[in-house]
């Protein structure tokens, strides 16, 4: 039922302490107030004109008679951030001073009707929040845009949770099993294939489904997957996996590659888990997240929503982190923290999918429509991101030398992160030879990157902008070969004595740990940004040839190297030296396109601006 201006007044004044504790409400608590009371008061109002925008607000106060009844209405969100710097301050201080005004009497005209007009303007703005500085910068987001953000961003933040926790258990499988050079070889032979399978299965499925169907049927079977794994595969591997002897009749001697081989055949099992997380990782961000999240964000949100999903992108690894570190790990044995992890991800799973369910609820009754909102509603000047060949994608980038530029960034850190990420994994291997204490090692690993990354990338979009491109471009390649040549140094000397290899370990994880936590803060924002200056044409195609060409060459490259030398040497540890060369030869070469691609990058942005 509604209620009169009249009603509502004679309820603000009843006792002052109310007032005083709105005062508080709204500014000590403004998230609670938004998710709660806001929305709440946006909600139950079922006519349109309890929305009405300021400039005729007026008339409908002249219109309507206060002896009828009538709800005073809020300003909608909408409104309130399209407000400029001083409507906005003069909403803050009448949040800070302004109460609910004495409203009396019938219909008023003249001088009457503007004192009305003026404590009606007074009582719309007193239910907004306070937008102070700090609040707009850390979580510019408010009303009904604090539900919706929070639904789907949900999904990221139980989608990086389970993606962790998978990723830290394959590992563990893999590394203490197979050996850290196992991982070269079951990312080509096992983990290319079976994503050209998923494509194109995916890519059919995607024209006989509707989205939610779509979604639900790509995300589920994952997750039953690692039940079937951990109730039935992991239990009976002894029965089901070959034994020494066959696989010794199949690759003959057990030295150098066909150790890593007949490591592979004996633990197919834990192969198995490895292809289908790297699969999971895969698709679960690139496919099951971002792909929802553009179907449900609209353009005027995703600038205030997609920076602070990056932020939940570095909680879920601190919490997925510590539970396998302080839960997982203290198991009995390993079974037991399969078992563990396995219950984990199973209830994110089961979380993806209800906070997937109540966003698209959420904006069926926001749009008041029984379907999301489709790609038909979007502007039809954005382009849609063509898919190439790697042949297209070859032939493309050589059309370009900016493009190649971009392209050598991409494959550089691609082929330099493996080549140190594989040589550190033996170390660790080699400390912590129990998979529980390797397992509780990468739990902490991955809690330290997480929370490493949310405090990089907060900081370093001001280094960029203070600093500039060229620092925020260069400061990876810089920051992993100046760590990298300690670590290089470490083994060189012998790993054999505890002391040095705990020392290796140490600086590998230092290393590993500041050049991931760099490229998700600074590494990825500046290639975005190189190619701002392109044409559409150039845009569109040559993020789409890098993503395909730059992707592949980066990691199939340096497994396909790594694997070579496993060849020559036996395994990588004895690699190392002539690993070192070809990572510094990388690191050169990326850092010299770095200083070209930036003088390009300036001269292009200084052609623009001499154009407006």
């Amino acid at each position: 039922m509604k209620r009169s201006g009249i009603d509502i007044v004679r309820d603000s004044n009843i006792q002052s302490w109310k007032r005083l504790s709105l005062r508080i409400i709204i500014n000590f608590l403004p998230f609670f107030f938004l998710s709660n009371t806001y929305i709440t008061l946006a909600e139950s109002s079922s006519s349109n004109e309890n929305f009405l925008p300021l400039s005729s607000r007026t008339n409908h106060f002249q219109r309507q008679s206060f002896n009828e009844p009538n709800v005073i209405s809020l300003t909608t969100r909408q409104e309130f951030n399209t407000m400029n710097i001083h409507e906005r301050k003069k909403v803050k201080e009448s949040t800070l001073n302004g109460n609910i005004m004495n409203v009396r009497g019938g219909g008023m005209n003249g001088p009457s009707l503007e004192k009305i007009n003026k404590s009606s303007d007074k009582l719309i703005r007193s239910n907004l929040p306070s937008p102070s500085k700090l609040r707009h910068t850390v979580f510019p987001i408010y009303g009904k845009d604090v539900k919706k953000f929070l639904l789907i961003g949900c999904i990221k933040f139980f989608i990086i949770m389970a993606l962790t926790l998978t990723r830290d258990m394959k590992d563990t499988m893999i590394v203490t099993q197979c050996g850290a050079e196992a991982i070269t070889f079951l990312k080509i032979y096992g983990v290319l294939p079976a994503a050209a399978a998923f494509i194109a299965l995916y890519t059919k499925l995607s024209s006989m489904l509707g989205k939610e169907r779509l979604f639900y049927t790509t995300c589920i079977p994952f997750f039953v997957f690692f039940l079937f794994f951990d109730y039935v595969v992991y239990p009976y591997r002894g029965i089901i996996q070959p034994s020494l002897e066959v696989t010794k009749s199949i690759l003959g001697d057990r030295s150098g590659a066909n150790e890593v081989l007949s490591n592979i055949l004996l633990n197919w099992t834990s192969g198995l888990y490895f292809v289908v997380a790297e699969i999971f990782s895969s698709v679960s961000v690139g496919i099951l997240f971002w792909q929802t999240a553009n179907d449900l964000v609209h353009v005027d949100q995703a600038k205030r929503f997609y920076p602070l999903f990056a932020q939940m992108s570095g909680l879920a690894p601190i919490f997925a982190g510590q539970f396998v570190s302080r839960y997982s790990s203290k198991a009995s044995d390993f079974g037991s923290s399969l078992h563990r992890v396995t219950m984990a991800v199973s209830v994110t799973g089961i979380m993806i999918c209800v906070f997937y369910h109540l966003s698209m609820s959420f904006v069926h009754k926001e749009n008041n429509v029984a379907e999301v909102r489709l790609s038909s509603t979007k502007p039809k000047s954005v382009k849609k991101k063509e898919k190439m060949s790697i042949r297209e994608s070859f032939s493309f980038l050589s059309s370009s030398h900016y493009l190649k530029l971009i392209g050598t960034l991409v494959i550089g850190y691609g082929l330099s992160i493996n080549f140190t990420e594989i040589l550190w994994k033996s170390l660790v291997k080699k400390k912590y030879p129990d998979p529980l204490d390797y397992q509780r090692f990468m739990g902490n690993f991955s809690s330290a990157v997480g929370l490493g990354t949310s405090i990089i990338i907060f900081f370093g979009v001001h280094l960029i902008r203070v600093l500039g491109w060229s620092v925020g471009a260069l400061a990876t390649p810089v920051i992993m070969s100046l760590l990298a040549l300690p670590f290089f140094v470490c083994i060189f000397t012998g790993v054999d004595s505890p002391s040095r290899l705990t020392l290796a370990v140490i600086l590998g994880t230092l290393q590993s740990f500041l050049s991931k936590t760099c490229k998700n803060a600074l590494f990825d924002p500046t290639t975005q940004m190189a190619y701002i200056p392109l044409d559409e044409e150039l845009k569109v195609k040559g993020k789409a040839a890098i993503d395909v060409l730059g992707s592949r060459l980066g990691k199939s490259g340096g497994s396909l190297i790594q694997q070579g030398l496993v060849l020559v040497f036996g395994n990588i540890i004895n690699a190392s030296p002539a690993l070192a060369v070809i990572f510094y030869a990388v690191l050169f070469g990326w850092i010299s396109a770095v200083k070209s691609l930036n003088t390009l990058f300036t001269e292009t942005q200084k052609a623009e601006k001499r154009d407006k």
